[in-house]
C-alpha cells in the first residue's frame, strides 16, 4: 500500500498559494505603472494570505510537521527548518507592511510601499515554497513513518478547522479562481 504522504497537502497548498502569489505580482504592477488598482481586491488577498497561508499553512508546518522532523533527528536551530522559520517571520513582515499602507492607498507613496513590500513576498515565497517542494517535504518523506503521515493528516484538518473555520477552504479556493480569472491573461 502506498503511503498517502502530509507533505502532499502542503504541496497542494504551495500550488493555491502560488496562484495568489501571481496575482499580487500582478496587482503591485499595477500600482507601480499608476493604474487604479481596487483595494477591495487586495484586502482580500491579505485576507488570504493572512489567514490562509500564515495561520493555517504555515501553522501546520511550524506546530506540527517541523516538530515531527526534530523528533526525526533534523536540527532544529540550523539547516532547513530554521531557514523556513526565518523565511515565515520574513513573510509576515512583508504582510505587515502591506497591511499598513492598505487604507492609505491611492497616496502615491503608499502605493510604492504596497508594491515594495507586495513583490518582496511574492519573490520571498516563490523560493521559500520551491525549497520546502524539493528539500524540506522531501526529507519528511524520507524519514517520517506512514503513521507519522496519518497522524499529521489528522492534525493539519484540525488546525483548518480551527484557524479558518468550516467552508471556509472553500470560500478561500472561490477567491483564487474570481481573481485569478480576473487579472491573469489565460494560458494560451
Amino acid at each position: 500500500m502506498m503511503t498517502m504522504y502530509a507533505t502532499q497537502q502542503l504541496r497542494d497548498e504551495h500550488d493555491g498559494i502560488r496562484v495568489m502569489l501571481a496575482v499580487l505580482e500582478h496587482l503591485a504592477g499595477e500600482l507601480q505603472r499608476g493604474a487604479a488598482v481596487d483595494t477591495g481586491d487586495l484586502a482580500s488577498i491579505l485576507d488570504f494570505l493572512r489567514t490562509f497561508a500564515d495561520k493555517c499553512h504555515h501553522g501546520k508546518e511550524e506546530e506540527l510537521l517541523f516538530p515531527a522532523l526534530v523528533a526525526a533527528g533534523l536540527p532544529e536551530h540550523s539547516g532547513p527548518i530554521a531557514v523556513m522559520l526565518i523565511e515565515h517571520t520574513q513573510g509576515r513582515a512583508f504582510i505587515h507592511g502591506m497591511g499598513d499602507v492598505l487604507a492609505q492607498l491611492p497616496d502615491a507613496a503608499a502605493r510604492a510601499s504596497f508594491a515594495e513590500h507586495a513583490l518582496g513576498y511574492v519573490h520571498l515565497l516563490r523560493a521559500h515554497i520551491e525549497k520546502e517542494n524539493q528539500v524540506l517535504f522531501s526529507m519528511a518523506e524520507m524519514r517520517l513513518s506512514a503513521a507519522d503521515h496519518t497522524r499529521l493528516l489528522d492534525a493539519f484538518e484540525q488546525i483548518e478547522t480551527e484557524r479558518i473555520g468550516v467552508g471556509k477552504h472553500e470560500q478561500y479556493h472561490a477567491l483564487l479562481h474570481a481573481l485569478r480569472d480576473r487579472y491573469l491573461p489565460k494560458a494560451a
